[in-house]
């Protein structure tokens, strides 16, 4: 497995390029939950889509197989000059590629807003997106635990992201076990 490090031991390279956008909805898990979710996807990707989630995207290993095959699907548009972006408004899950149906076998996903009818239109993108035995990884309140279980399967871990801008906590869920994601992140205080 490819290993996550930030250049020279320091911040996540995206995470100093890249600013939150209020106007998106758009906040950054911090450096180590990246790693952590990163480590993830090389783990256990070798096409993944990841869905409004362009800080776990950007922070794969340039050279990797997995970011090479991977795909950023996201509503802002100054990734549009990359060859695996597709500008994803999620209120239009029909407008996905019919040729991309069916072909990742990892997704994640970290909508800008936490309510039913949006997550019922991301898990209709991510169902048409994932391959059969597909794994997913997602944030979102803990709230959403038996919304998130009936729409896609998926279960709260141990590990909570932290997201330092966001005013309230996520939980990170996924449809897989994960020893990793069983351990507390020392980010986040009290979490049990």
């Amino acid at each position: 497995m490819a290993t996550v490090a930030s250049a020279g031991g320091g911040m996540n390279a995206f995470l100093t390029k890249y600013g939150e956008k209020e106007n998106l909805n758009q906040y950054w898990y911090s450096d180590h939950t990246i790693k952590v979710m990163v480590e993830e996807c090389l783990a256990n990707a070798k096409k993944a889509c990841f869905l409004s989630t362009p800080s776990i995207y950007f922070s794969l290993p340039k050279k990797s197989e997995v970011r090479k095959e991977s795909w950023l699907f996201d509503l802002d548009d100054q990734w549009a000059n990359l060859p695996n972006y597709f500008k994803y408004d999620y209120n239009f899950p029909d407008q996905i590629p019919e040729e991309l149906h069916g072909t990742f076998d990892y997704v994640v996903i970290d909508p800008p807003f936490i309510t039913e009818e949006v997550w019922e239109k991301y898990a209709e993108a991510t169902k048409m997106l994932l391959s059969k035995e597909g794994k997913i990884l997602l944030t979102t309140i803990q709230e959403n635990a038996p919304m998130l279980d009936r729409l896609l399967g998926v279960k709260p871990r141990r590990f909570a992201p932290s997201i330092p801008h966001l005013v309230y906590q996520y939980a990170l869920y996924t449809n897989y076990e994960s020893d990793q994601l069983a351990e507390l992140n020392p980010e986040i205080p009290v979490w049990d």
